[in-house]
């Protein structure tokens, strides 16, 4: 079944990430893939460009299906193969119900680490803002606590949505990783780096692991001065 499956993706990039999380958790090794380099712009070439319009990776192609959203494929792939792996969406309304409220709270934690950790990247260098840094800074340092509270109120050892690895900890793991990787004090989110320490080592997360991560173990300090 998985030789069935392309996709297209980009090292260290949490959309494509997660989806290569969620290939594993279901068992769907073996799947075709191909590494594409941002730097060198390889995803914006005519074979992204033929399956995908936005041109952004991941592009996920399933047989004739094509899924380009990593929470549209990941969702795909529970669903296509809810018997097989691990179970990522509970059958319970009220935990399900939390695990879809964690994965799209992810879009906030990820695009507020963006906002400090890539600044410079995204910004034009005449239109940075020492005050406009400080705030989004201090709107990441605002999103931290409320994760930390999150696993705070569910107690020790617990994932995002509760006792179990779910569909949440899939899409939200990579973006978390990102803190440690980029030198973020460990006092600013404590629980989330414990919860960190506990998912990393989990075999379809170290399966997946950005290969310039390998690489280059030590990553940037971007996020030091939080």
């Amino acid at each position: 079944m998985a030789q069935n499956m392309m996709l297209y993706w980009g090292s260290g990039s949490p959309p494509c990430w997660r989806v290569m999380i969620a290939l594993e958790e279901k068992l769907l090794q073996g799947y075709k893939h191909k590494l594409l380099s941002f730097d060198k712009k390889e995803h914006q070439g005519a074979e992204v460009k033929a399956l995908n319009p936005r041109v952004q990776l991941p592009t996920f192609k399933h047989g004739d299906l094509i899924v380009n959203e990593s929470f549209a494929a990941c969702l795909y792939l529970e669903s296509a193969f809810k018997s097989q792996g691990t179970r990522l969406i509970p059958d319970d309304p009220a935990e399900q119900a939390l695990v879809y409220q964690r994965m799209f709270e992810t879009n906030n934690l990820q695009q507020k680490m963006y906002d400090v950790a890539f600044y410079e990247w995204y910004i034009p260098e005449g239109e940075r803002h020492e005050s406009a840094l400080k705030r989004n800074k201090e709107n990441l340092v605002t999103e931290l606590k409320l994760w930390d509270g999150y696993l705070e109120k569910m107690g020790k050892g617990s994932y995002l949505a509760g006792k179990n690895f779910t569909m949440a900890d899939v899409v939200c793991f990579p973006v978390v990783a990102y803190f440690p990787r980029l030198h973020c004090p460990k006092e600013k989110c404590p629980r989330l780096m414990e919860y960190y320490e506990m998912v990393k080592d989990r075999p379809s997360i170290k399966a997946s692991w950005p290969l310039e991560w390998l690489e280059d173990p030590v990553g940037q300090d971007t996020l030091k001065n939080l």
